[in-house]
């Protein structure tokens, strides 16, 4: 298969085209995580999605962003209301989205030209290219899919009217979920919540009395939300999950007050506000005092949304980039012919491999456990690798988003340009499900409570064992030498106190994604020049490498490095052009 460079010049911006046919890097990673018959079924409907976006949801998300929506807590005569009054529109976008392209659908009933389901990994990549466009809107789209993954686990019937609106693909039908977590005492510390509930004469029909601080998608249907039932105990062990509608069956509004939108830096096609619960009407989920446990598979769904979120975030950004970086001429050429550029392009371009490769490796492995169960390495391997994809990829977003409206300049940084809202946008992704610091510690507890070492160490000496080609042989060996000291790390951490392994634990996740996320880039390279005749991947590979684990002497200004400036290297990694795998070993020295 070979590829000629994309014409990134003769596009005039990030839109009016198919953001699918643009990216071959989530081309790539679709054909390595699904199922052969599931790819085969899904390439064009991602390619319909991604030239819908590009062409019809694309501009209506700028105006959305730019006007909002409002909230009608009341009506003129007092009546309560607790209604958002959306942009108009948001339903086009939800039209395309829900029942056109069967986002919330497809991964719970068979999607037409299918007889079974898809799995998650294309519910992710379908967010991805959403997030091209609005990772505001991807939001209510990924709790709705959240929401029905826990009914579908954990209800036993009682809410199935609900399961069914939340994966309907008729509009008329469909309705949103939510996650309501946050109060404001708690926030990650989710076991302070003090949300109460009291069980009613109606059997599993309780009411809700407290304070949700931050709940985005505050009108929906479908909201989730974790209260504490009477004589519970202290903790996250004495949480229960309800489902907490914004109208009753009866078709009265529920016993709440939503006070407030948020006035939020970005993300503006969710509505974030505040809700007061006064006697809400609210069913139980399972069994009480299971609600964390429960809230925990939608938590990881959740955070690998907001990981191919980021993806999404940065391709979107780097195709601006991109496109400018080709039309802008300054000092007599245009600016991505000078070497300094075609450095910052290749590394970005890099740089959105990576994120892209671990994000939906962690898709890959929540579909595989789906398959084989908790008692799996696969399970095992998802508990480590979405915290750390969740980590990572939302500050790799913000750095990209800002580059990028570097790269735009002046223009970059007002609202004409999408850069502007993509770095708004970009800024809350470290923040949603859980910042840095947390993430960090729940990859502390993959490692001290459930052993991950032992999953971890088969599976990265397998995809290094596999490394044939010479050009990968230096490469594969200075992440060999990584992982290695990344063994010795933990066994460090497992000698010391508690104190010293938290004080360890972000650079501990950052060793781990760098060492997991060359595994992979090497792996595919091997593939790629094996089955597809392509060197490409290995360059990307090779740079990964280098970036993360050189010795970076002088911070490399004295050790010649000119691997970017190279025409057919940036041609290669920023516009996918293919390379002669014969050629790696000429072009590109090997370590030592």
């Amino acid at each position: 298969m070979s590829a000629d460079p994309i014409e990134y010049g003769e596009l005039e911006q990030g839109r009016d085209c198919n953001y699918w046919e643009l990216d071959p890097t989530l081309q790539f990673e679709a054909r390595r995580v699904y199922p052969d018959d599931e790819f085969e079924w899904a390439e064009t409907v991602l390619s319909g999605y991604g030239e819908a976006l590009g062409n019809r949801m694309a501009d209506n998300a700028d105006r959305i962003d730019k006007e909002g929506h409002e909230l009608r807590s009341f009506g003129k005569y007092g009546e309560r209301c607790n209604e958002v009054v959306y942009h108009p529109l948001i339903e086009e976008q939800e039209r395309i989205t829900y029942e056109e392209f069967g986002l919330t659908h497809d991964a719970f009933h068979a999607p037409p030209g299918r007889d079974d389901p898809v799995g998650l990994a294309h519910t992710l990549m379908m967010q991805a290219l959403l997030s091209y466009v609005d990772s505001g809107f991807c939001c209510p789209v990924s709790m709705t899919t959240g929401a029905a993954i826990v009914l579908d686990k954990f209800d036993d019937g009682a809410l199935e009217e609900y399961f069914q609106g939340l994966t309907a693909r008729d509009l008329d039908d469909h309705i949103e979920g939510a996650m309501f977590l946050t109060e404001e005492q708690g926030g990650s510390d989710v076991g302070a919540n003090e949300v109460r509930a009291e069980r009613t004469d109606e059997g599993d029909v309780y009411e809700l009395y407290g304070e949700k601080w931050f709940c985005s998608n505050i009108d929906a249907q479908g909201a989730l939300a974790l209260a504490r039932t009477p004589n519970a105990p202290d903790g996250v062990e004495g949480l229960s999950l309800f489902l907490v509608p914004r109208v009753k069956p009866d078709g009265e509004i529920n016993e709440s007050h939503f006070r407030r939108l948020k006035d939020k830096l970005g993300t503006i096609a969710v509505p974030t506000g505040e809700i007061e619960f006064q006697g809400a009407e609210a069913y139980l989920v399972g069994e009480e005092e299971r609600g964390f446990k429960y809230m925990a598979e939608m938590m990881n769904f959740e955070r690998l949304t907001n990981a191919t979120g980021s993806v999404g975030v940065m391709g979107r950004a780097l195709l601006e980039a991109k496109i400018r970086a080709a039309r802008r001429e300054a000092f007599g050429d245009t600016i991505d012919q000078y070497p300094l550029m075609r450095r910052d392009l290749v590394d970005m371009s890099v740089d959105y491999e990576a994120a892209a490769t671990f994000s939906f490796e962690g898709a890959r492995l929540l579909d595989e456990r789906e398959r084989v169960g908790d008692d799996s390495d696969a399970y095992t391997l998802m508990r480590l690798l979405i915290p750390v994809a969740k980590y990572k990829t939302a500050r790799m977003a913000v750095e990209t988003a800002s580059y990028a409206m570097e790269v735009l300049g002046g223009n970059g940084y007002v609202r004409e340009h999408v850069t502007h809202r993509l770095l708004r946008d970009a800024q809350v992704l470290p923040i949603w499900e859980g910042p840095s610091n947390i993430l960090s510690l729940d990859v502390l507890r993959v490692f001290e409570r459930e052993n991950a070492h032992e999953a971890l160490i088969p599976y990265v000496d397998e995809m290094l064992d596999g490394i044939e080609h010479p050009a990968l042989e230096g490469p594969a060996n200075e992440t060999d030498s990584r992982f290695r000291e990344l063994q010795t790390a933990l066994g460090t951490l497992a000698t010391e106190d508690g104190d010293y392994a938290q004080y360890h634990a972000k650079r501990l996740t950052d060793l781990v994604f760098d060492v997991v996320t060359a595994a992979l880039l090497l792996e595919e390279a091997q593939w790629a020049i094996d089955e597809e005749n392509d060197g490409r991947k290995a360059l990307v590979a090779m740079r990964f490498v280098d970036t993360r684990f050189g010795d970076g002497e002088a911070y490399g200004v004295t050790s010649g490095d000119r691997f970017a400036m190279e025409g057919e290297i940036f041609d290669s990694i920023a516009r996918y052009a293919s390379v002669d795998p014969d050629a790696l070993v000429e072009a590109v020295p090997v370590a030592d």
